[in-house]
């Protein structure tokens, strides 16, 4: 069975943007590739477990198992060796990432304590949103109340192939992102 957000996607998003954009081929309207979810844990160069336990929450959020980022150049202001571990990323493709889009923008964002929207300026040269979080507690699957719970943010990343900043923004406005002024 396919997600949700996905057949709305094709039944819903696709037919508007040829619309709007007086887009003809189907195959041209803009779409979400992939979704890059990094946690940078810093801290895990004085301590290994809490880039564990930030792989765990990462891995609990997505539903995938985060791969171990490691730095690549030592730099001895931050006490940093080459090739100790820094953070952990996941790659979300295909029904994941729509079930993860859907997960994200009915259930996680709203429950930011007083949020305003996400912003609408966050893009690349290349069309692709990046969204900062703050605390991975809004996720549901992250117990709050847990002892060893540590406050850690994330990056988000929607890369999307085929389309220029005002195609992007209207491509994830109509999939729920809810953007604010």
């Amino acid at each position: 069975m396919s997600p949700r957000l996905l057949e709305k996607y094709r039944k819903e998003v696709i037919p508007s943007m040829q619309k709007q954009f007086g887009i003809k081929n189907p195959m041209a309207v803009p779409q979400v590739e992939k979704i890059v979810v990094n946690m940078g844990v810093g801290e895990a160069i004085s301590d290994v477990k809490i880039l564990d336990r930030a792989a765990q929450d990462l891995g609990l959020i997505t539903g995938q198992k985060p791969a171990v980022r490691r730095a690549k150049k030592a730099i001895s202001n931050f006490k940093l060796r080459e090739d100790l571990p820094v953070g952990c990323k996941v790659t979300l493709r295909r029904g994941r990432m729509y079930e993860f889009i859907d997960r994200l923008v009915n259930v996680s964002l709203p429950r930011i304590r007083d949020f305003n929207g996400a912003s609408r300026k966050a893009f690349d040269r290349e069309g692709n949103y990046t969204l900062g979080i703050t605390d991975q507690g809004i996720f549901p699957e992250i117990d709050a109340g847990a002892r060893d719970h540590r406050i850690q943010g994330m990056d988000i990343t929607f890369v999307i192939r085929g389309g220029d900043r005002d195609k992007n923004l209207e491509l994830l406005r109509l999939l729920g992102m809810p953007f604010g002024k």
